[in-house]
C-alpha cells in the first residue's frame, strides 16, 4: 500500500497567480478530520468486500480441523486488514508531500488550473491542472474535486502494480460555498465545471 507522496503525484511547487479573470476565493483550510471522514466513507463503500478475504482465509482451515479458534483467527485477520487500510488513509494528513493540502490557503481558479495559494503576492503555492481532476461531487456545503487515480511507477509490475492501483489512497480538494467572494463567482465556477464535464448530470440539474 503506497501513499500518494511515494508516487510523486502531489508536489509543492511555485505557481503562477492566475489570469486577471481568474476566480479568487477567501482563505480556506481543509480540516484533517473532515478529510478522514469523507475518505474513509469513500474507501469502505467500495472496498468493504475486501475485508471478507482475510476472514475467509482465516476460517478456511476449519474445514479440515474444526475449531472455534479459526473463527477468532479470521476475525483478527479482518480487524488487522481494516486497521491497516484505515491507517493508510489517516497517514495522508501527516506525510510531507500532502501536508500543503491541509494548510490555510486561497484558491485561484482559471481555465488552465486551480492554484492553491499560500501567498498569492509571492506566487507561493501549488498548481493543480484540471486534467488531474477526475470528477466533482456537489455536497450541501460545497464541492469535492476528486483526483484521478495515478498510474503506479513503471518499476512496479505484476501483483505489485495491481496492489498499487487497487489500494489507491483517495485525495480531493474541498471547495466550500462560503469561500466564494460573491454568488456570481460560485456560478462561474460551477459553469466551468460543467464545461469540463466534471459534474454528474443529476448534480447539474440540482
Amino acid at each position: 500500500m503506497q501513499q500518494p507522496n511515494q508516487r510523486g503525484g502531489y508536489r509543492q511547487q511555485q505557481t503562477q497567480a492566475g489570469s486577471p479573470l481568474a476566480i479568487r476565493t477567501k482563505k480556506h483550510q481543509l480540516d484533517s478530520n473532515l478529510y478522514t471522514r469523507i475518505a474513509m466513507g469513500h474507501v469502505w463503500r467500495k472496498e468493504w468486500w475486501f475485508a471478507l478475504i482475510p476472514f475467509v482465509v482465516g476460517v478456511l482451515p476449519a474445514v479440515i480441523w474444526p475449531s472455534w479458534w479459526w473463527l477468532v483467527f479470521g476475525l483478527v485477520l479482518t480487524l488487522l486488514y481494516v486497521l491497516l487500510r484505515s491507517s493508510q488513509i489517516t497517514a495522508v494528513t501527516q506525510v510531507e508531500q500532502t501536508k500543503p493540502f491541509f494548510e490555510r490557503m486561497s484558491y485561484v481558479i482559471d481555465q488552465r488550473q486551480i492554484g492553491l495559494m499560500q501567498n498569492e503576492k509571492e506566487g507561493r503555492g501549488m498548481g493543480v491542472n484540471w486534467e488531474m481532476i477526475g470528477r466533482v461531487k456537489r455536497e450541501p456545503d460545497g464541492y469535492l474535486l476528486w483526483f484521478r487515480n495515478q498510474d503506479p511507477p513503471a518499476e512496479l509490475t505484476g501483483w505489485r502494480a495491481w496492489v498499487a492501483r487497487t489500494f489507491e489512497t483517495p485525495m480531493f480538494l474541498h471547495v466550500p460555498f462560503k469561500i466564494f467572494n460573491s454568488p456570481n463567482d460560485q456560478k462561474l465556477f460551477e459553469s466551468m465545471l460543467r464545461r469540463k464535464n466534471l459534474l454528474a448530470v443529476e448534480e447539474k440539474a440540482s
